[in-house]
């Protein structure tokens, strides 16, 4: 298998939905991506950050007419139905379907006339950039694809190649995070946004739970369940 990677970075005013990840420095996402067929593809994503951040991404996130997928500024002629899994405080899971594709620019469907026996994709999302990692067995057509996508971008958006590298596993964050409860999950992204585990910390125990509005003996235990879990995935990750 070969993990093929690069980024794209947007400037402001080019894409509404990149705006926000520059506007609102919380927000992070993550989506994983499976087509089999250039008509159609689905899409898994997470989307974290403060809870006022979140509120102000979810109006794009759910609206079906909001095209996410295309990088060339053409607006993609499919059917979409965004359904939203998860809805917590600080964390949304969407699932969107496209099919019945008539046209469309996204990487998964460029991909998807270049390599044979199907692909995985991974993206992360992070202020202006966002970055793609493909999965493939066969690397043989990568240099068209690298081709097709350059020149498919649209103005105000640059593409900056990364790796080609043989792997011989695929390792996702966002694929591993069920073993970490939802509850628990929220605790520690907020933990980690507030600087508990700064040295020296820059939030208290204390300060989590009245955020939280828990009594802080269940704010501990989240956060040693969360953290054994993690502890646990990175140790089986490399036996």
């Amino acid at each position: 298998m070969y993990d093929f990677s690069f980024e794209i970075t947007y400037e402001p005013g080019v894409d509404e939905y990149v705006d926000l990840f520059m506007d609102r420095g919380s927000l992070q996402s993550e989506a994983t991506y499976s087509c089999l067929d250039p008509a159609e593809l689905w899409k898994l994503e997470s989307v974290t950050g403060d809870a006022a951040d979140l509120a102000a991404v979810d109006e794009l996130l759910l609206d079906e007419s909001v095209d996410r997928e295309s990088i060339s500024g053409r607006t993609c002629r499919a059917a979409r139905t965004t359904s939203l899994l998860t809805d917590e405080r600080r964390r949304r899971v969407t699932y969107t379907y496209l099919t019945d594709v008539d046209y469309c620019e996204s990487v998964p469907l460029i991909a998807a006339k270049y390599v044979d026996g199907g692909a995985l994709f991974e993206q992360t999302r992070s202020g202006d950039t966002v970055r793609w990692r493909v999965l493939v067995q066969d690397d043989s057509k990568i240099g068209l694809l690298y081709d097709t996508l350059s020149a498919r971008l649209g103005e105000g958006r640059s593409f900056s190649f990364e790796h080609l590298t043989e792997v011989d596993r695929w390792e996702s964050e966002l694929l591993s995070r069920p073993d970490v409860r939802a509850e628990q999950r929220e605790t520690l992204l907020l933990a980690v946004e507030r600087g508990y585990f700064e040295t020296p910390r820059e939030a208290t125990l204390d300060e989590l739970a009245a955020e939280l509005d828990e009594p802080r003996s269940t704010v501990s235990y989240r956060l040693r369940r969360a953290t054994a879990e993690l502890a646990k995935q990175f140790a089986d990750q490399r036996s």
